[in-house]
């Protein structure tokens, strides 16, 4: 019996994401002996202080991806607005699968939208691109930084007495959490992160057995719209540092992509968007990044990394 091993992390949504894709592998390849290495990355070590702090987005995969380089894993699974621009040498994305709901969610007894919070009302969020966006809507908002995995973000939402929290759909999607009160944000109301509700499978470039097996998970297009996303983001040199939103959707054949750099406190936003054809999918992305460096983007950038993209 073929054996197959998936790395992943060790939390509830990151063993339902890669037990998804475990599944649909044991599906496609019958007789295929599926395990997981479970791994605990600095991202989940490290919870008392904002990601923007430590690192961003590469805590959570770097062990990971380690494991996949070392022979110890097959595949890699990830919820791809953790991944990286630029992925180590000897690995590649080679599968992003049918996306979840990729819309913000607000989770809150009192609300069902933003605007109808209480005044002065506490949110948590580890995220700065949401607290941008929601001191946008609302500046009376105090923001509560809240680090850790769903279920220890819902549940600090009661002992610190919070009015709301804003989590991601797709991760109360595939947790099965529908008692949980919440409302969908728009994307027109709140950009979502790079790549919310994908997932990527990442494996090492010179494994021709591992790209055949996973090959029919691959979404093309949602494969396109996280193309354009990431591009934007790789231009801005983004990270967890700064607030950076873009999503992309594919509508009879053309990528359609919005994307925003915003100031930590959401007083300034620099909006764009463009369309393509699936194939200059990533060229879009760029070019949008392009015009919102030009548009102020870059003074944005400048103020809160030190020094912005060229």
């Amino acid at each position: 019996m073929s054996k197959f091993i998936i790395a992943t992390r060790g939390s509830r949504l990151a063993l339902a994401q890669a037990g998804w894709v475990a599944t649909r592998l044991g599906e496609l390849h019958p007789g295929l002996q599926v395990e997981m290495n479970i791994i605990k990355t600095t991202g989940d070590k490290i919870l008392d202080v904002p990601l923007a702090q430590v690192g961003g987005k590469g805590l959570f995969v770097k062990e990971i991806e380690d494991a996949l380089l070392e022979g110890r894993a097959d595949l890699a699974v990830h919820s791809m607005k953790d991944v990286p621009s630029e992925l180590p040498q000897g690995l590649e994305l080679a599968v992003v699968s049918q996306r979840e709901d990729p819309r913000d969610a607000l989770v809150s007894p009192l609300a069902v939208e933003i605007k109808g919070l209480p005044t002065g009302a506490k949110v948590g969020t580890s995220s700065l691109r949401r607290q941008a966006q929601l001191l946008a809507l609302r500046p009376d908002l105090e923001m509560v930084s809240l680090r850790g995995n769903v279920e220890t973000r819902l549940r600090k939402m009661n002992e610190l007495g919070l009015q709301a929290v804003v989590l991601a759909s797709a991760g109360l999607n595939r947790l099965g959490l529908d008692q949980v009160e919440r409302t969908a944000i728009p994307t027109a109301t709140m950009l979502p992160a790079v790549g919310q509700g994908a997932l990527g499978l990442e494996i090492r470039g010179d494994d021709a057995r591992a790209r055949e097996l996973i090959a029919p998970l691959n979404h093309p297009d949602t494969a396109a719209a996280v193309a354009a996303e990431r591009a934007f983001l790789a231009r801005l040199e983004g990270g967890c540092q700064v607030p950076i939103a873009g999503h992309a959707t594919v509508e009879k054949g053309i990528v359609k992509f919005n994307g925003l750099v915003a100031d930590l406190q959401g007083r300034r936003m620099v909006t764009g968007g463009g369309l393509a054809p699936p194939e200059q999918a990533a060229q879009m992305g760029r070019q949008v990044a392009e015009e919102i460096l030009a548009g102020g983007g870059r003074e944005i950038l400048a103020e809160v990394y030190g020094e912005a993209p060229k």
